[in-house]
């Protein structure tokens, strides 16, 4: 596998790695774990969402046909 990134990007993982004193792969993997966890949050919440609309009556709807 192989990734090609734009010379800024490069430019700020040395930068942040001289002043973090952390190797440049550290800083990549940290930033990916963190973006990942972002990512896996905010379809979670998506899944949730997607959810609750298809689960989610009004009061009218749940008790339509119903007879006390």
């Amino acid at each position: 596998m192989q990734f090609k990134l734009p010379t800024s990007t490069i430019e700020q993982i040395e930068l942040y790695s001289q002043l973090l004193k952390k190797d440049s792969n550290q800083i990549l993997q940290e930033a990916l774990e963190s973006y990942f966890a972002q990512i896996e949050k905010e379809l979670l919440e998506n899944n949730l969402e997607n959810e609750n609309k298809l689960t989610s009556f009004s009061n009218e709807e749940f008790w339509d046909g119903v007879d006390i």
